[in-house]
């Protein structure tokens, strides 16, 4: 094996392990929120640090590759893509962490989360767990199939926001609680986005064909 191909194949196990702590903290995080489990959600943005920590190893161990082995073709696609996934991932992290954050906030408030919450969730998880199924495979197909499901999560994400705009004039006095609510529901659509940028990143790295602000149909 030439050490390029060791080199790049070290560089996937550990992008794979990066996006491995990042779905558990999404899911945690979600779970807080659902349940209403404050220390869960301490967990999950304790834990955000270490996302960091391997973020920065991974955005080093490309550019060493970039400047030792001065890849091309298929391996410089590949080390291209890692980069822009590996911050894609870390900001899903952050994203993560911002939705324990308000878990922690709504502790002790009387509110109820807007049904969609769940459904859009579990989607945008979803588009997690496929996202980096395509990493591995190098799966385009897959990851178009990402892009497509974007569209569900944003339509989501509106009806929420109708929900609280109208419970806040119902009743002003809950529109704290009701704002935190809305903020969640724009952390798990941007983690959907971020989901979309690395199917995006998947079709590049396999194909070279860089699809981002192209729709399906184009």
């Amino acid at each position: 094996m030439r050490h390029i191909e060791r080199q790049i194949e070290g560089l996937k196990e550990r992008i794979l392990r990066v996006g491995t702590l990042v779905e558990e903290a999404i899911s945690k995080a979600i779970t807080a929120l659902i349940n209403r489990d404050v220390p869960l959600a301490q967990r999950v943005m304790a834990n955000d640090e270490e996302i960091d920590r391997m973020e920065v190893e991974v955005e080093e161990e490309c550019l060493k590759i970039l400047a030792l082995y001065q890849p091309v073709a298929a391996d410089l696609r590949f080390v291209v893509a890692v980069l822009k996934i590996n911050n894609d991932l870390e900001r899903m992290g952050d994203l993560a962490k911002n939705i324990a954050k308000r878990v922690a906030q709504l502790k002790g408030q009387d509110f109820d989360l807007p049904p969609e919450i769940r459904s859009m969730a579990m989607q945008a998880q979803e588009m997690v767990k496929q996202c980096l199924d395509a990493v591995v495979r190098g799966d385009p197909v897959l990851a178009r199939q990402v892009r497509e499901e974007d569209d569900a999560v944003d339509d989501a994400r509106q009806r929420i926001q109708r929900r609280v705009m109208a419970g806040i004039k119902a009743d002003p006095d809950n529109a704290e609680s009701l704002l935190r609510i809305n903020s969640v529901s724009k952390h798990i659509e941007r983690i959907a986005d971020m989901a979309t940028n690395i199917a995006e990143d998947v079709v590049y790295m396999v194909e070279g064909d860089i699809v981002r602000h192209r729709s399906e149909t184009t």
